[in-house]
């Protein structure tokens, strides 16, 4: 017992050799354990947000792996370095061959002929008389684009029609005298010169308005209501819409439907797509629509417009007929009319409605009524359709026509002639 409590150690010892066996215990415990990854989430370890460049992008490290960059791309990535977008690449492309066509012309007023009875000149006087303007000024703006670095401007005919003068300014300022070499009412289509003096001009990229779909981005550049060097953005909302659904009956065209913004003073400017290619001409816009305008399809342009550079007429075949879509339906319900002005025969096709006097369709014996179902073998139902495949045709050609008169069918011949002779 004496030697067993000799052998005890003294609490001071006790307590200190219990000290250090602990300490070992937990410094051999901490070394067997492998250090865990930092977690995705965990941004203790890293420099605070502040600290890191605007283009950093996120690190994710998984187990095993080294750090990797986030694959995402943000507006401002998708924009470049510089913050410029695609429509910023487009109209630099394209803005400086965009042009403002300024024209003037005289218009001749009639003087009243009031003014001519000597018995109010009388009791008027020869001084109002004289107040009475007999001719007046008329100014138009609209846009354009170069094409061609001899100095040719494409736009509308609309914009430079009747003008005694027209004036050409680009995108920087510079102003030149333009010539007016051809117009086309019927596609509304112009060609202005201007000398440029041997300058090297800017011009624009034709595109292909063939490979164009519902939906691509629309672009816009013009000088809409004296705002020079505007432009808008928007889709392409429709494509082949038919001129006379726009409201034009008089022009031939398939119009690009666009919700870009087109304003009066657009007209005669360009249409872009994403790459700053031209893809239509914008020219059209209805007074009672929210948003949405119309361009002529620059293939149409690319088809003529050499034409119209050398002052040459564009042909464009007619018959010289009014005329409007035909359905079974259609017809009995007019038959069923006993105020019908006409019996219709009940089938599908385009019905005349009318025959322009002094045409190859009066010469060709078309009648009021009768129904054209084909056209050299080809099923007709549009008057649309109808009207491509006369456009489509050579001036002085004859087409065969299938029409329904009444229970008849007959087939006429029918020899096309050029449009402006009629």
């Amino acid at each position: 017992m004496r030697l067993f409590k000799f052998s005890r150690p003294a609490p001071r010892i006790a307590v200190r050799l219990l000290t250090l066996i602990l300490a070992i215990t937990i410094a051999l415990n901490a070394w067997t354990i492998s250090p865990a990854p930092a977690s995705a989430t965990d941004i203790r370890s890293s420099p605070s947000f502040r600290e890191q460049p605007k283009t950093a992008l996120p690190k994710v490290q998984i187990a095993g792996s080294p750090p990797q960059y986030l694959a995402l791309r943000s507006p401002e990535l998708l924009a470049g370095e510089s913050g410029n977008s695609f429509v910023t690449a487009a109209v630099d492309r394209v803005g400086p061959a965009v042009v403002r066509i300024d024209t003037e012309r005289t218009v001749s007023r009639n003087i009243d002929p009031l003014m001519e009875d000597p018995f109010f000149r009388r009791f008027l006087g020869e001084d109002l008389r004289s107040m009475t303007p007999r001719q007046e000024r008329l100014r138009g703006q609209g846009s354009g684009f170069i094409i061609d670095k001899s100095g040719i401007v494409l736009t509308n005919a609309h914009v430079v029609d009747k003008a005694d003068r027209v004036t050409v300014t680009l995108n920087d300022g510079r102003t030149f005298p333009g010539e007016v070499q051809g117009t086309d009412e019927v596609t509304d289509l112009a060609v202005v010169k201007i000398n440029t003096k041997q300058l090297n001009l800017p011009t624009a990229t034709l595109g292909d308005s063939d490979a164009v779909k519902v939906g691509d981005w629309a672009i816009a550049v013009g000088n809409p209501l004296g705002f020079d060097n505007t432009v808008t953005l928007g889709i392409i909302s429709t494509l082949k819409r038919s001129s006379a659904a726009v409201g034009i009956p008089d022009k031939r065209l398939d119009f690009i439907q666009t919700d870009a913004a087109i304003n009066p003073g657009n007209s005669g400017g360009p249409l872009l797509n994403s790459r700053g290619e031209v893809i239509g001409i914008n020219t059209a816009i209805r007074a009672d629509a929210m948003g949405i305008g119309f361009a002529i399809p620059i293939d149409k342009a690319k088809a003529i417009y050499a034409q119209l550079a050398k002052g040459e007429p564009v042909s464009h075949p007619f018959l010289g007929i009014q005329m409007i879509a035909l359905t079974p339906e259609m017809a009995r319900e007019n038959n069923s009319d006993p105020n019908a002005p006409l019996i219709v025969p009940e089938v599908q096709g385009v019905l005349v409605m009318r025959v322009v006097p002094n045409t190859p369709a009066e010469e060709a014996g078309i009648r009021k009524g009768d129904v054209i179902v084909q056209i050299d073998g080809e099923g007709v139902t549009e008057p649309e359709q109808l009207q491509n495949l006369v456009e489509n045709s050579q001036i002085g050609q004859i087409l065969q026509l299938k029409v329904r008169r009444g229970a008849q069918i007959k087939e006429v011949p029918v020899q096309t002639a050029q449009l402006r002779d009629f």
